[in-house]
């Protein structure tokens, strides 16, 4: 069995994805009857749905959906963390239909211009409740923030913070510093873990294959191990590189040498256990 920890769905019609430019293959509508054949003919038995854009009406969405069908196991939402009320929203959203699949928050940290917007103190507060809450924060930014990463998990150790794309490592260029050397201080948290996902998309794509992935994976794996890492195909932005099962079938290349324990980790086991699914 499979947990795809991290994938999208959106519909035109009920919002613009503004982040897409209009001549892109993504500008369309990508449902759940989209994603749900392709994700079952892999052996993809739950998955983790995750936050698109930065508005308060899109997590109700998702956990109502989530509520009706047993595919989606999980939500990570959006809600604005600096909100004063943090507390009673996060509460608001549990009592929602569906509200039970709520398992974290995310925010686009990569658009901020502030690297150390973590670490900012209203910020500081809304992870605060996060933890309170028993809920996780997935970290969705680019290399150059990873050290406020690691700055906010060592400042709050009761909340697990999870890297969405490792990062978002240079791939394309082959390079690693300092992208490696931030990866390796922020797994120094235990608090902390990530996600296979994204890397097909960072790649050259004029080449894309998993050879030029394996030694940011393996950098991940030796950092945070198995035991703290997790699959996630980023469907529907994974198909600008390659399709769903493809993609499921590179990180299965990727993680070949572990033995069977460690990639039931990396291919369930993490995910169940730090989404509680």
């Amino acid at each position: 069995m499979t947990v795809d920890a991290h994938h999208h769905l959106w519909d035109l019609s009920v919002r613009d994805q503004d982040w897409i430019p209009e001549d892109s293959p993504l500008r369309r509508d990508f449902s759940l009857a989209d994603l749900e054949p392709e994700a079952r003919a892999a052996g993809v038995t739950r998955t983790v749905l995750v936050q698109t854009v930065t508005v308060p009406e899109e997590t109700p969405e998702f956990l109502a959906l989530a509520d009706t069908h047993d595919l989606i196991a999980g939500v990570v939402g959006w809600t604005d963390l600096t909100r004063p009320d943090i507390a009673d929203e996060l509460d608001r959203l549990r009592e929602l239909p569906g509200g039970s699949r709520l398992k974290g928050i995310r925010h686009q940290v990569q658009s901020e211009p502030d690297p150390e917007w973590l670490l900012r103190p209203d910020v500081r507060r809304g992870l605060t409740a996060l933890a309170d809450a028993g809920l996780v924060y997935d970290l969705v930014v680019l290399p150059h923030q990873l050290p406020a990463c690691a700055q906010a998990a060592e400042a709050l150790p009761g909340l697990t913070f999870v890297l969405d794309h490792l990062g978002k490592p240079p791939i394309a260029s082959g390079a690693r510093e300092p992208w490696a050397s931030a990866l390796r201080a922020l797994a120094a948290r235990p608090n902390t873990v990530a996600k296979l996902s994204g890397l097909l998309t960072e790649a050259d794509p004029a080449s894309r294959a998993t050879a030029d992935l394996r030694p940011y994976a393996e950098t991940a794996l030796a950092a945070f191990g198995p035991g703290r890492l997790m699959f996630g195909s980023d469907w529907p932005v994974c198909t600008l590189a390659a399709a769903y099962a493809e993609v499921l079938d590179v990180t299965r290349e990727l993680t070949a040498g572990l033995s069977a324990a460690e990639r039931t980790a990396v291919h369930e086991g993490t995910a169940t256990r730090v989404y509680d699914l």
